[in-house]
């Protein structure tokens, strides 16, 4: 078998995502055993003014949105359990996308942006998954891997980790201004993770080589 970067084949694929989801639970791992969450009013582990790290985790989708805010008949239980399990159906269609993308020889950019999302996704599905059965919880204090008393949720339930943060400009709303007159707003203050970047770069490969990708 022949590792090519410049033309992916299904054994390349494999340690690119193999390497990305070591990347992206070494630093979950490595948030989780050392920091307790970062509630609000706490410092930052480290704050670079334009950079934060922080630990934060989010039991819903992006942003932090529940889907029982979108479906409000679903308890949270419920909502999480669904969430986890259409993450897990989308992540065995990404797999399939990117195997026929591979046996049909499709651009190399386009291999490239499916194992980014691929990985991505799975990296956030390992938390979702396995977190809330091998962690106790980082309320006020740092968890512990594989505690004797159980996690701090049952099998998928868990609550994906999240800890990078660049709030590159704040400022406040004029007053005048309908509903959000006075508030204080940041620019990109949403907290995401390692794997959430490779997803983000993978899709936007897709949109901005679209054309090189699928043609005219």
């Amino acid at each position: 078998m022949k590792f090519k970067v410049t033309n992916i084949n299904l054994p390349t694929a494999i340690v690119i995502i193999l390497c990305l989801l070591f990347i992206d639970q070494a630093f979950k791992f490595f948030i989780k055993l050392n920091y307790p969450l970062s509630l609000y009013g706490n410092g930052a582990i480290i704050d670079w003014g334009f950079f934060k790290m922080l630990f934060v985790e989010n039991k819903g989708m992006a942003m932090g949105t529940n889907l029982n805010d979108i479906l409000p008949f679903f308890s949270d239980k419920t909502a999480k359990l669904v969430l986890t399990i259409i993450r897990l159906v989308a992540i065995v269609g990404i797999g399939y996308w990117l195997w026929d993308n591979i046996r049909k020889q499709s651009p190399n950019l386009f291999r490239w942006a499916l194992c980014l999302i691929f990985a991505g996704a799975m990296g956030n599905i390992i938390d979702s998954v396995f977190y809330g059965i091998i962690f106790s919880h980082s309320y006020g204090q740092v968890a512990t891997l594989f505690p004797e008393e159980g996690g701090y949720a049952p099998i998928f339930q868990g609550h994906v980790v999240d800890m990078l943060q660049f709030p590159l400009v704040s400022w406040n709303w004029p007053d005048w201004m309908p509903w959000i007159g006075g508030e204080n707003y940041t620019f990109f203050q949403y907290v995401f993770n390692f794997a959430d970047t490779a997803i983000s770069i993978g899709v936007g490969i897709i949109i901005v080589f679209n054309k090189r990708i699928f043609g005219q």
